[in-house]
């Protein structure tokens, strides 16, 4: 029998409901929290001091880890300007095994004139024990045929690696998610579907439980349910639940891969 907050997406605060969720459940925590740099959530959680953003930053983190099994693995969506105090936080209780810098594409124009123009978001992995699932096949890059054929020395035919694919590398770059795009739903911050399904392919094992504390638009529980996984989480804001719910019960849209996920 189901448990009944499987595959449910939560509207409300995130620190109160994980209480409904048992501990050791979730194979994979994967959540973009607010970066604290003043978006309208239509809450205050975008908008706090850095001390109150860190200090509930930490609770929310103590609150979330219990529930990961022993072979869990956490992906979080990061800014530059707190990255290194939010790691310093999860090294203390986990061990990071990268950092991962997600190339949004912005295009060259604008921007300050007083500092270089940020085009990234920050993305760090983190596990808590050695033997934590990450399927590496499910997300190999292929190789085209021109590199095949430069390959095609006998000392490399039959080798494994050339026909599945290369390990992905730790610069992702992906387009952000413009408005005339197929997936964008009508919230600031929202990440492509090809970002998120890939983590979700690599740490969390068929019809496993993907775990969300901060929904947003509910990318994660899309890509969950496009992957054959599980998902639970929260969200605070009703207007982004009822985007989320529409997201859900909608047919699914083919995800255009980027040519550049990956730089080689």
């Amino acid at each position: 029998m189901t448990a009944s907050w499987i595959n449910q997406v939560f509207c409300e605060d995130a620190l109160a409901g994980l209480a409904r969720i048992p501990e050791g459940s979730i194979d994979l925590i994967l959540t973009d929290p607010p970066y604290n740099l003043g978006k309208d959530y239509g809450n205050g959680s975008d908008q706090q001091t850095v001390d109150e953003y860190l200090r509930w930053t930490e609770q929310w983190i103590d609150a979330a880890l219990p529930k990961l099994k022993p072979n869990g693995s956490l992906y979080i969506f990061l800014t530059w300007r707190f990255s290194p105090e939010i790691f310093v936080m999860l090294k203390k209780r986990m061990t990071m095994m990268n950092e991962i810098i997600w190339d949004r594409r912005v295009p060259s124009m604008g921007g300050s004139v007083r500092s270089f123009s940020s085009v990234h978001d920050t993305i760090g992995f983190f596990v808590r024990r050695k033997d934590y699932y990450f399927d590496l096949d499910a997300v190999r890059i292929p190789y085209d045929a021109e590199t095949k054929k430069a390959r095609s020395r006998s000392i490399f035919i039959g080798a494994k690696w050339l026909e599945v694919g290369y390990n992905p590398k730790d610069l992702w770059s992906v387009s952000r998610l413009h408005r005339e795009h197929p997936e964008r739903a009508d919230h600031p911050t929202q990440k492509p579907l090809e970002i998120i399904e890939r983590m979700v392919k690599a740490s969390c094992p068929p019809d496993g439980v993907v775990l969300d504390l901060f929904m947003g638009s509910g990318t994660t529980a899309v890509a969950a349910k496009r992957c054959g996984r599980n998902y639970v989480g929260f969200e605070l804001n009703p207007e982004y639940c009822a985007i989320i719910n529409e997201r859900l019960a909608a047919p699914e849209v083919p995800v255009k891969k980027s040519r550049t996920l990956v730089n080689s």
